[in-house]
Order: structure tokens, then C-alpha cells, then sequence
């Protein structure tokens, strides 16, 4: 009697060992390595390197205070070989005078700062106040370049003065816009007849 049972014991332990190298052998050949898989594992993060809220940054040669810059998001992207700071929420520049009375405020809904080359792109109704000569440009994108001082567009502007509209295809300007040039302008002026 012990020895049926021992030998029943002993098929049903084969048989345990049977199923177990069966499930083990369907696992170990089940498994495939899916090329795009393997890659879609090894995809970096796109995430910025530092991001920051309600920003403020003031620029400045020699001492003086140039220009002002906020903006409600900044992205700090440092591991790209060239480096920027992205405002994907917007961002406003403000432009001193030498006894630091704002003289030009720039508004855009998006902007990027390429440090190195001191470049800053404004995109998406853009917006430029000249509050001395109570003047606004409108455009989709603006460069501000700091090295040289100068703002340029490539794209259509639109220029409103006090007594006349003014459109192109392109400007570039002083950075405090007190002077710009219009590529190819056209417009609506105010002619006054020569009084005699």
C-alpha cells in the first residue's frame, strides 16, 4: 500500500515538473525583442533642463539699465548645443531711456532667447508701444538683437501713428524704436495742402 502511494506521489511529481518545464520553455520562447519596443525605452526625456514661473530679468551695459523682461513661463534649455530660454506663455519687454523712463514696451505670446548669440525672437501678435512718439507696430515676428541694438522683421507689419497707418513687408529698427526703415511701404497718410 505505501509503495502504490509513494509510486502515485511520484508520477504526480513528474507530472508537477512536466507542466512547470512546459510553462518555463512557452515563457523563455515567447519572449521577442521588438526592435522599436527596445527603442521606444531608450527615447530621452524632452523635458527642460529648468523651467521658472512669473519671471523678471533686467538687462543692462555697463551698469545702466537697458531693458526689462517678465514673462508668466520661462524654459531653461541647457543640454542643446545651442542653448535658449523658451516663453511659451508670452513674455513683455520693456526698453529704458538713460534716466529710466520706459520708452518702448514689446508684448508677444511667444518668445525665445538664444543667449549666446543674443537673440530674442518674438512670435505671435507681436506688439511694439514707442510711448514717446505714441506709436505701435503690430506684427507675427520680431527679432531683437542685442549685440547690434537693432529690431528687425521679415513679415508683414503694420505701423499706426497718430495721423497715418503705415504696412510693409519687413523693418528693422533701432531698439528703442526711435528710428526704423519699412521694406516696401504703402499706407494711409494725412496730406496737408501747402497754405498760402
Amino acid at each position: 500500500m505505501e509503495d502504490s502511494l509513494l509510486y502515485k506521489l511520484k508520477i504526480i511529481a513528474v507530472k508537477s515538473i512536466g507542466i512547470v518545464v512546459i510553462l518555463f520553455a512557452t515563457m523563455l520562447f515567447s519572449c521577442e525583442n521588438d526592435i522599436n519596443t527596445i527603442n521606444s525605452l531608450n527615447i530621452t526625456d524632452s523635458l527642460p533642463n529648468e523651467y521658472a514661473k512669473d519671471i523678471e530679468v533686467f538687462y543692462s551695459d555697463s551698469g545702466k539699465i537697458e531693458a526689462y523682461l517678465e514673462g508668466p513661463l520661462m524654459l531653461n534649455i541647457t543640454d542643446k548645443e545651442e542653448p535658449y530660454m523658451e516663453f511659451p506663455d508670452g513674455f513683455k519687454v520693456i526698453f529704458f531711456d538713460s534716466l529710466m523712463n520706459e520708452k518702448t514696451i514689446i508684448t508677444a505670446k511667444y518668445g525665445i532667447n538664444y543667449e549666446k548669440k543674443q537673440i530674442m525672437e518674438a512670435r505671435n501678435n507681436v506688439v511694439v508701444r514707442s510711448l514717446d512718439k505714441d506709436e505701435k507696430l503690430e506684427t507675427e515676428q520680431l527679432i531683437w538683437d542685442r549685440q547690434k541694438g537693432l529690431i528687425y522683421s521679415e513679415v508683414f507689419v503694420k505701423i499706426t501713428k497718430p495721423d497715418e497707418v503705415l504696412f510693409g513687408d519687413g523693418l528693422i529698427s533701432d531698439q528703442s524704436f526711435s528710428f526704423y526703415e519699412i521694406k516696401n511701404p504703402s499706407g494711409e497718410f494725412q496730406i496737408y495742402p501747402d497754405e498760402k
